[in-house]
């Protein structure tokens, strides 16, 4: 697989496949964890407003740049990142990079532009706010990571973003997005040599680069653990979220519990929590849990949604799911059986090319690895009984557990 630094400190990625679909994009490491303590929300809203206006297009412009040709083009902003990127055939990637690149690095953050869509941010928070089953998990995150940029809210507080001008969000960005703070990736049927050609053209040249602003990564946060909190929000369901706090994405027991978390409440129906508080015991429509990762830290969480008088037996049956983890080792039948599941959905999972693409992108640029999915099939099929068993005891034991509920 290809990779290359750029003059101007750019890597990039490519990995070639036999497909007249290219999928590629900028990993941006700028997310909300890298905002300063009064910049609520401006990561996502660098993200929004770039799609305003560059030096050279106007919105109408760029919303239509790669739509006319068939393609898509698209962004997201999370907690370490914000990812600029594009689905577009192989005889239009250039004008994909064309227009990616001028987003990223041209973007003008016009005033007249900021107070228009400042009020669209400002509805997508009203909208998530009426959405409990989604809002739960950064409450609950806020509540993990108190005090810290990773428990900042995403889209920041609107009395905040009301208050931008083009001077803030030009002091974000010229911190933030500069190349040697990026990943651009591609896959589909290219040649190399045509890929590095157009991003040494659409990006800047090393000397272009103005010295670096003072740029310091807040310390990795300290988890609180052990907190139970009650929110009374009127809903007609009640949304429970329990979890605790785990290790960085580079641990080298991520494939572990990758395997507890898959048992314990992954995708399929055949999880133990959906077993024992779905089908067992008929108290949820839903029951899952999750892995959150950052470079330095994450978190696992359960989520589910019951009616009120039934939260406190779902949370007993749910820490009876976490308890047998601790309590009894899998035999070597049902470690396989774990193995055969997880490594079944990371392949399939892989066959979105589009999904593989951005996983692709993200492991580069956090931490600089190229992803191999043999690789991460032979360490699962690595992992022990033995090391899910040490991993389950020390992870869920119930005074690391947190829990919020909403009444």
């Amino acid at each position: 697989m290809p990779t290359l630094t750029l003059q101007n400190g750019l890597r990039v990625i490519f990995e070639p496949r036999q497909t007249d679909v290219v999928y590629c994009g900028y990993v941006v490491k700028a997310g909300t964890r890298n905002e300063e303590p009064a910049d609520s929300g401006m990561a996502h809203f660098i993200e929004h407003m770039g799609f305003k206006g560059t030096e050279r297009r106007r919105s109408f412009h760029i919303n239509n740049s790669l739509e006319r040709l068939g393609g898509d083009l698209n962004a997201f902003t999370n907690k370490q990142e914000t990812v600029y990127y594009a689905t577009i055939l192989r005889d239009f990637f250039p004008n994909a990079v064309d227009i990616l690149s001028d987003l990223v690095f041209h973007s003008v953050y016009a005033q007249a532009e900021i107070n228009k869509e400042v009020e669209v941010i400002c509805d997508e928070i009203e909208s998530y706010q009426d959405s409990p089953s989604e809002l739960i998990f950064d409450d609950f995150e806020a509540m993990l990571f108190e005090g810290s940029p990773l428990g900042r809210d995403i889209l920041g507080r609107s009395e905040r973003l009301r208050e931008y001008t083009t001077s803030d969000a030009l002091h974000f960005v010229r911190r933030w997005y500069r190349p040697d703070n990026m990943v651009f990736y591609v896959t589909g049927n290219l040649r190399w040599e045509r890929i590095v050609d157009l991003l040494e053209r659409h990006t800047p040249k090393a000397g272009e680069i103005p010295p670096l602003a003072d740029r310091i990564l807040q310390p990795s946060p300290l988890p609180s653990m052990g907190q139970r909190k009650t929110v009374d929000r009127h809903t007609h369901q009640a949304h429970v979220v329990m979890g605790a706090p785990t290790f960085g994405g580079g641990n080298p027991q991520r494939y572990a519990l990758a395997l507890l978390n898959n048992m314990l409440g992954g995708p399929a129906m055949n999880s133990r929590l959906n077993m024992s508080l779905r089908e067992h015991a008929g108290l949820v429509y839903s029951v899952d849990s999750y892995l959150t990762t950052y470079i330095d830290t994450g978190f696992w969480c359960v989520y589910f949604g019951c009616d009120g008088h039934d939260v406190e037996r779902c949370l007993k049956l749910a820490g009876k799911e976490l308890q047998r983890l601790i309590d009894t080792p899998l035999t070597p039948r049902r470690l396989a059986a774990a193995q055969t599941q997880l490594i079944g959905q990371l392949r399939i999972a892989d066959a979105n090319a589009e999904g593989y693409a951005l996983a692709m992108g993200k492991e580069y640029a956090h931490y600089g690895t190229i992803r191999d999915t043999d690789a991460i099939v032979e360490a699962i099929r690595s992992v022990t009984a033995e090391d899910l068993h040490k991993l389950a005891t020390e992870i869920y034991a119930k005074d690391r557990i947190s829990t919020l509920i909403y009444a």
